[in-house]
């Protein structure tokens, strides 16, 4: 079994950080950088909700993904300037969204729209993953701000792991997952619930034994994740 590129144990995630306020005009926002992935995640409340909400005395959460041209190793366009979003933009999107709906009680929002804004600035893998897990700060700030954090039911946050050729391993990078015979997106409670998984074998199908043990992966790293969340939400 070979070495990770980066050098870390298998069940070594990377350095995380969360810095508050960088956008100072959203209700909540968050820059959260693993690794050399950074996202901006940024929280907006409006006082409606979509035509199919309301006056059902519940609100909504929904989510918009985006990389800047430059977050990869070469210039990517805007998608605007194709008049249409990719496929994967949509699908990130709507696990984003769909995960954040999953901790919070709409009913207690009233009707109001939260917004999560996830901006990627610098991708090196797992940026679906930390945008869920900055979205969620930003979230939960956003909801101290109008009275409303009874409505958050539960923390959540996400992280990436994958069958590599040094075997299991916790948060993949980007070298690692564009080579992974397995990846997989673990979406997590503080609590141990399971939000959503996603897992694609990329060669040959992997064992159940094997999941287990990407599963047992995740919840350590989601447990640094949410230490991290605690952290920066203490210190406001």
């Amino acid at each position: 079994m070979s070495q990770r590129p980066s050098g870390r144990a298998a069940d070594e995630g990377r350095p995380v950080s969360i810095e508050l306020g960088t956008a100072r005009h959203a209700e909540g926002s968050a820059l959260i950088r693993v690794g050399g992935t950074e996202v901006l995640c940024t929280a907006s409340i409006e006082n409606r909700v979509p035509p199919f909400l309301r006056n059902k005395g519940q609100g909504w959460i929904t989510a918009e993904y985006g990389m800047l041209p430059r977050a990869t190793h070469i210039r990517g366009n805007r998608e605007a300037s194709k008049g249409k979003q990719s496929g994967r933009t949509q699908e990130i999107q709507r696990l984003i969204g769909r995960s954040l709906r999953a901790c919070v009680n709409l009913r207690k929002l009233g009707e109001k729209t939260i917004t999560l804004d996830c901006d990627v600035l610098n991708a090196d893998g797992g940026t679906r993953c930390a945008s869920i897990t900055g979205a969620w700060v930003a979230l939960a700030i956003a909801l101290r701000k109008i009275n409303a954090g009874s409505a958050l039911t539960s923390q959540i946050a996400a992280v990436s792991c994958g069958l590599t050729k040094a075997g299991a391993v916790l948060d993949l990078d980007y070298i690692e997952d564009s080579n992974a015979q397995a990846d997989s997106n673990f979406v997590l409670t503080s609590t141990g619930g399971i939000v959503e998984i996603q897992g694609t074998a990329e060669e040959a199908p992997f064992e159940e034994s094997e999941f287990l043990e990407l599963l047992r992966l995740a919840k350590l790293g989601t447990a640094n994740l949410f230490e991290a969340q605690n952290r920066i939400l203490e210190s406001l």
